[in-house]
């Protein structure tokens, strides 16, 4: 019956032991993740800084803390209401990157660093936007980028902590203004499209008239070589009929028939209405008398003579 007691006695100490053994390696043996970092503390005062890998900490001695992600964070901010410098209040939504470079200081100098960094970017964004007005506020998100974040990483370094980069998603002013803004962006479109509808306009009315007065200028170029063409075509003809005529050495006689043949292409048409007979018909007639053999135009014989024959 002792021996029975004392065997179990023995096996319940064995598991206690075991037991213990097992949660002093569970305490003392740690695995920390990549971009994972853990702070360890002995007897309540800051010890080390653990980076990935396996360490070993002494149970109940040494205590690890929560790990840090060192990775870099985005953490989007709620809208907060800002007044510009024309005292309108506008709703801005804003997007912070952050990343943890020091676990200790963001361990030992901050409690929350996501909620300083929070109310640190409110604060700073109502003294940027506050010196602005509606218009510069709505176009300038990289300036108001800028200063938030040198502000911010400056603030944030002794928390151990690096900003690296603030945006506005958002810049939402008043409806009311909203509304005015459109109907102004509207009404400068209309009178944008106006003046570019005018200047087309003015544009075709000089382009039609340098057109007509292009056409005009070639078609009065074109009419006066023409002339000129056929001017110089007639001269020719003219120069070389003389020219014939004269190496023909033609007599008296024959000028005079000729002249007489064409005497009568002046009265054509339905037009002429007088017919004036140049003074020297007469001599044109002697010249013809002479022709056929007549001794003068004045003999009483010579008159019909001449007309039967002609």
């Amino acid at each position: 019956m002792n021996a029975s007691a004392g065997t179990i006695g023995v096996t319940l100490l064995l598991i206690v032991l075991i037991i213990f053994v097992l949660v002093i390696l569970v305490k003392s043996v740690r695995i920390i993740p990549q971009a994972r970092a853990g702070v360890v503390e002995r007897l309540g005062k800051y010890q080390r800084t653990l980076n990935p890998g396996l360490t070993i900490l002494i149970p109940f001695v040494d205590r690890l803390l929560p790990l840090l992600d060192l990775r870099e964070q985005v953490v989007s901010f709620p809208p907060q209401p800002v007044i510009t410098e024309d005292n309108l209040v506008v709703s801005i939504d804003t997007v912070v990157y952050f990343q943890v470079t020091d676990p200790r200081a963001a361990t030992y100098e901050i409690a929350n660093y996501i909620q300083a960094v929070e109310q640190l970017t409110t604060t700073t964004l109502r003294n940027v936007v506050g010196g602005l007005n509606l218009e510069e506020a709505l176009t300038s998100r990289d300036q108001i980028n800028g200063q938030l974040r040198g502000v911010l990483d400056e603030a944030t370094g002794r928390w151990g902590i690096r900003v690296g980069r603030v945006e506005l998603k958002a810049i939402d002013p008043p409806h009311s203004i909203q509304d005015s803004m459109e109907k102004q962006m509207r009404a400068e479109r209309d009178r944008r499209a106006a003046i570019l509808t005018a200047e087309g306009t003015k544009q075709s009315q000089i382009l039609t008239a340098e057109g007509q007065r292009q056409a005009a200028i070639l078609a009065a170029e074109g009419d006066a070589k023409a002339a000129i063409l056929r001017a110089d075509g007639e001269a020719q003809a003219i120069h070389k009929v003389f020219d014939a005529i004269h190496k023909g050495n033609p007599t008296q006689k024959l000028l005079a028939y000729q002249y007489l043949q064409t005497l009568p292409k002046l009265a054509d048409g339905s037009a002429n209405k007088l017919w004036i007979i140049p003074s020297e018909v007469g001599e044109a007639l002697k010249g013809i008398g002479n022709v056929l053999g007549t001794t003068t135009p004045d003999s009483p014989s010579d008159g019909p003579e001449l007309a039967t024959r002609t």
